[in-house]
């Protein structure tokens, strides 16, 4: 038995408690779940693996937009719709990481003082941790989590950071895109390719100037775009004040209806989530396979050892990259 091997069979214990834990409805056991995947710890990876065939019944929805739409507001408001229905609602809010502790900056009662005390809401802040998509890579990850726990809808809200929001879509059934008058031209938004992403369009603060022609560029560039997604679903525009909870009840009846079109067709339903597995699958293994080659090249000891010289310009980080892959090759055959 190698030295190892003492410390994997504790990890699956423990993870093995803890999935346990959350069978049984312990809320705490969810937040410990979560940050051991955040950490990618090896007790988190055992988790999943156990919890796996408990998931993929959760509605997921990615609320996504520019910084200072109101996105947090709308998934509060959406949130309390939901649980008014008896669903358990779990909403993961990716924020800017914080440069001092490495975690999100905003908390999770500033965000939504309402879930205090309600064991059918479960609020988690995620740290983007440099991750430049709108959503932290383990985003996923932690869903799986909620799921794991039975909850029935998942909100994600994300950064607000432009066109790499395109990454929600990977997570999401359904993909709400919020807009404000102050978001600009529609057509700018199609052209950055957010547009065909979108399955759900959200002008929030619609009683500010410019909300009814924000509409009519949103609707105008959908009738020029050629509109072809698969099955025939057009995107709906909802005007919403969602400080007033105005209008957030048709973005409720839209998600439902996109939900509905979406399970319809069950070879639609099941190509979609097959494709989406497929990429999922992709990126686990591209992940773990730069962790692996990371760790066995002991590539940040060297970079450690060499820093200095790079920094100091005794030797490029180009020269000294290419010396490592070209050591990693020769090893790996």
């Amino acid at each position: 038995m190698t030295a190892a091997d003492p410390a994997r069979e504790r990890a699956r214990q423990e993870a093995r408690a803890l999935a346990d834990r959350l069978a049984h409805g312990e809320r705490r056991a969810i937040a410990q779940a979560i940050s051991h995947v955040e950490d990618g710890t090896r007790v988190g990876r055992h988790f999943l693996d156990l919890v796996y065939e408990r998931t993929g019944r959760a509605r997921r929805v990615g609320i996504t937009g520019p910084p200072g739409a109101g996105k947090s507001t709308l998934v509060h408001v959406l949130a309390c719709l939901l649980r008014r229905e008896g669903m358990r609602v779990g909403v993961l809010a990716v924020d800017p990481t914080s440069p001092f502790s490495g975690g999100a900056i905003l908390g999770d009662r500033v965000r939504m003082p309402s879930a205090t005390g309600d064991d059918g809401l479960f609020v988690r802040s995620m740290a983007a941790r440099g991750n430049l998509g709108g959503v932290a890579a383990t985003t996923y990850e932690a869903s799986e989590v909620l799921e794991a726990a039975g909850f029935d809808w998942i909100l994600i809200e994300t950064v607000g950071v432009g066109q790499s929001e395109l990454e929600v879509v990977e997570l999401a059934d359904t993909t709400v895109l919020l807009l404000v008058p102050e978001s600009g031209d529609a057509v700018q938004v199609m052209k950055a390719g957010i547009m065909e992403a979108a399955d759900i369009f959200v002008v929030n603060k619609f009683d500010r100037e410019g909300g009814d022609r924000l509409i009519t560029h949103i609707e105008t560039a959908l009738q020029l775009a050629d509109w072809n997604r698969e099955g025939g679903w057009r995107p709906p525009v909802c005007p919403v004040i969602a400080t007033r909870e105005e209008g957030v009840d048709e973005v409720r009846q839209e998600i439902g209806r996109h939900l509905a079109w979406l399970s319809g067709d069950r070879e639609r339903l099941q190509r979609v989530r097959r494709d989406k597995i497929e990429r999922r699958v992709r990126v686990l293994l591209r992940r773990a396979l730069v962790e692996g080659a990371w760790a066995m090249a002991h590539i940040e000891e060297r970079l450690q050892a060499e820093i200095g010289r790079i920094a100091a310009r005794e030797v490029s980080p180009y020269r000294w990259v290419e010396k490592i892959l070209r050591g990693w090759r020769y090893r790996t055959g």
